[in-house]
């Protein structure tokens, strides 16, 4: 949850946002920060059950949400979604593309799961929104990276590349639209924890590496799903109007130990 209404500086009313792996997790904390701040709100995820939570939770803000059950390797569920979504909220102005297959191995099947939903579900979103980002006056598409993109790394080298893709992808997406007024960036978080994610799932199971992993962090803790959602709703606003290209890392300075 953000902090309390009247301490967020962003005002999104009149906005339509969607956010794609929103069940859990940043896509939950971006999805719930923007309809904090007023917006509508169409999510989707596979799970079922977390997906209509956050559902409810989002209209617990008394804004309107849609939610819809998405495999976002799937390309025509893909552009189901969005033509839903857009029919349920009259419109786009914000695309966020936030799932990750999560392929850390190198076999085959890791690569494909990562180059499906990391990398080839935001463009696939991405074609299928622009009709109606090009109609938005304030048109703005999110992809989230990784601070596993900006280096090598000995594990999860499928993750790493199609994350590194994806910031790559930001850069050329964004040029090709800005003629539109269509504005394109990408967050790379660190390390974040949250309930029954990666980080909190090592912290039981891998405890050593937890403490490695926290030890390179300069702030000392890891990273929360909210912070991305700040980051989030920064680059989505206003008050970015003129930021487009960009990979923002939003990592407590975990960068700087390497």
């Amino acid at each position: 949850m953000l902090a309390e209404r009247s301490a967020i500086p962003l005002d999104f009313r009149g906005y339509r946002v969607l956010v794609a792996g929103a069940s859990r997790g940043i896509g939950r904390s971006i999805a719930l920060g923007f309809a904090e701040a007023g917006a509508t709100v169409s999510i989707c995820a596979r799970g079922e059950t977390a997906l209509e939570q956050t559902r409810q939770d989002i209209v617990a803000h008394d804004v309107a949400a849609h939610a819809q059950r998405c495999d976002l390797a799937d390309p025509a569920a893909i552009a189901a979604w969005v033509a839903d979504a857009a029919s349920a909220l009259g419109g786009i102005d914000v695309l966020v593309n936030n799932a990750s297959g999560y392929g850390f191995g190198d076999d085959d099947e890791a690569w494909l799961a990562d180059f499906n939903v990391d990398l080839m579900a935001a463009v696939r979103a991405s074609r299928a929104a622009l009709p109606h980002l090009a109609r938005s006056s304030h048109g703005s598409i999110l992809h989230t990276s990784s601070i596993a993109a900006l280096r090598p790394r000995p594990g999860g080298p499928s993750y790493a590349a199609m994350k590194a893709a994806l910031s790559h992808y930001t850069m050329s997406q964004a040029q090709a639209l800005a003629a539109q007024r269509i504005r394109v960036n990408a967050i790379a978080p660190g390390s974040i924890e949250f309930a029954d994610g990666l980080w909190d799932r090592c912290r039981q199971e891998d405890p050593a590496r937890y403490a490695a992993v926290l030890g390179k962090i300069p702030f000392g803790r890891f990273g929360k799903p909210e912070e991305i959602a700040h980051a989030a709703l920064f680059l989505a606003s206003p008050w970015a109007g003129w930021i487009t290209g960009q990979t923002l890392v939003v990592d407590g300075g975990q960068m700087l130990n390497g």
